[in-house]
């Protein structure tokens, strides 16, 4: 038995097109993978999973928005050929992109290595990694079977005149030194133009969109352009999306964000997305109880300068996201010097570090310093506790819509640094700060700072 879900005479310029739906097959029959929805509807029931015991959970998210938008993945997958081959005709594919490399930013994360991996696929060109890539993006690849892509430095050497195409990035405070500017012919971003963006002497391509997540640009691209993923670049860019936008709960996260995640995970054939989604986030949490303080502090640590009437100069903000914010909280005399040497080092007039709980969406600011407080209180206004060390952020949680825009309305808004601040930990010289070295007896490689006057005795 076949029926309709929509009644084709009440259709309108704005409604899918009648959608036929199999309603006579028991769910013993559903082959393992029904569509990423309906297998979510067969194991969880109306909006809760069930466990043993009668232990009940609502359904999160992420599994309520691919079940939400079920009808317009699958009608959007149904349409596009039933393989990754490329068309013999493309409306508009920029042939500048043709044969490029593909290649994210510094302190490279899941977005840049899963974008990149996704653009070489969609434009014809060769993914590169900027920098080591974390414990979540390795899980990533090792989960979809991906390659890791080669260094930057290393194609480079081979052909030093190659043409990039920057992905989730287009400041130079961000892009890898190895790069030249000359032969940067593409852009594809989420991320506001603020300081240190590139300066070209041609046009060149320019792909920037206020959505959550990079990947979810290349994903809707392949879309428009009426091309397949591949199985393992679905998974690639589902997952990087799933993590820019915290499983769609972040702040940033857009309607195509969640759109592109149930069309991803239809293609990907995944049946149960949040369960991925906790193995990746659990790889992720996992490594960041083995970083240094120095790999804490500048592991995702972006610059951003001023020059308002009142403040001038430039300001760090370093974010650690983890499913244990105690565990990185527990570190806070360790980390407080580490941030006061990396402002010396790098000559900030401010640095600052959130510890985001992306299962609690909660986070705290690690302020190392007066003039930190001052902006801080007069920014954000939350409750300071370990003597000034800690500011509660509560449900702030991004830095892209949350902490940087109010930090620049702050400081547009004629802020300055109070004259009668006392004097912190900073006034130290940079000479005094000693130097960062490799541990020997760490099995993780980390980087350690020796020889510092801000050391515990």
């Amino acid at each position: 038995v076949v029926t309709n879900t929509m009644d084709s005479t009440n259709k309108t310029d704005d409604q899918p097109p009648p959608k036929k739906v199999k309603i006579d097959v028991p769910a013993e029959e559903h082959p393992h993978h029904a569509g990423a929805a309906k297998a979510l509807e067969l194991a969880s029931g109306d909006h809760e999973k069930k466990y043993d015991g009668d232990i009940v959970r609502r359904r999160t998210e992420v599994e309520e928005q691919v079940i939400a938008k079920e009808a317009d993945a699958e009608l959007i997958v149904e349409s596009l050929p039933k393989d990754d081959s490329v068309p013999k005709v493309d409306l508009y594919l920029p042939q500048s992109l043709k044969d490029v490399v593909f290649v994210g930013h510094l302190v490279t994360d899941l977005d840049s290595i899963g974008g990149a991996i996704g653009a070489a696929a969609l434009y014809g060109g060769i993914p590169a990694s900027a920098s080591k890539v974390n414990s979540e993006t390795q899980f990533t690849l090792d989960y979809w079977g991906v390659e890791l892509p080669r260094p930057i430095e290393d194609i480079l050497k081979e052909n030093p005149d190659a043409k990039v195409c920057l992905v989730d990035h287009q400041q130079t405070s961000q892009m890898n030194p190895a790069i030249k500017v000359d032969n940067i012919v593409g852009v594809i971003d989420h991320h506001a133009l603020q300081s240190k963006t590139i300066v070209t002497d041609k046009p060149i391509y320019i792909d920037i969109r206020p959505w959550g997540s990079m990947s979810t640009i290349i994903a809707h691209t392949f879309l428009t352009h009426n091309r397949r993923p591949s199985k393992s670049v679905s998974g690639m860019l589902l997952c990087a999306i799933l993590s820019d936008t915290l499983n769609l709960l972040g702040p940033t996260t857009t309607e195509w964000d969640r759109l592109m995640v149930a069309v991803l995970a239809e293609i990907a054939e995944v049946d149960d997305i949040q369960l991925l989604a906790s193995q990746q986030f659990k790889a992720k949490s996992k490594e960041l109880a083995t970083m240094s303080a120095p790999a804490l502090v500048n592991g995702d640590q972006k610059t951003f300068s001023f020059d308002a009437s009142g403040f001038q100069g430039d300001i760090g903000f370093a974010v650690v996201e983890t499913t244990d914010d105690d565990a990185i909280l527990s570190r806070v005399d360790e980390l407080l010097p580490e941030m006061v040497a990396c402002k010396k080092e790098k000559n900030l007039q401010c640095i600052f570090l959130a510890v985001v709980n992306i299962v609690k969406l909660h986070s705290n600011l690690l302020l190392c310093g007066p003039t930190e407080h001052a902006l801080a209180s007069k920014a954000f206004g939350g409750n300071v506790t370990m003597d000034g060390a800690l500011m509660d952020l509560g449900g702030r949680v991004s830095r892209k819509k949350d902490y940087i825009p109010t930090v620049t309305s702050v400081i547009k808004g004629g802020w300055s640094k109070p004259s009668n601040l006392g004097r912190g930990l900073s006034m130290v010289d940079v000479s005094q700060l000693g130097k960062l070295e490799v541990d020997p007896n760490d099995p993780h490689g980390n980087v350690t700072r020796v020889g510092s006057v801000l050391d515990s005795p």
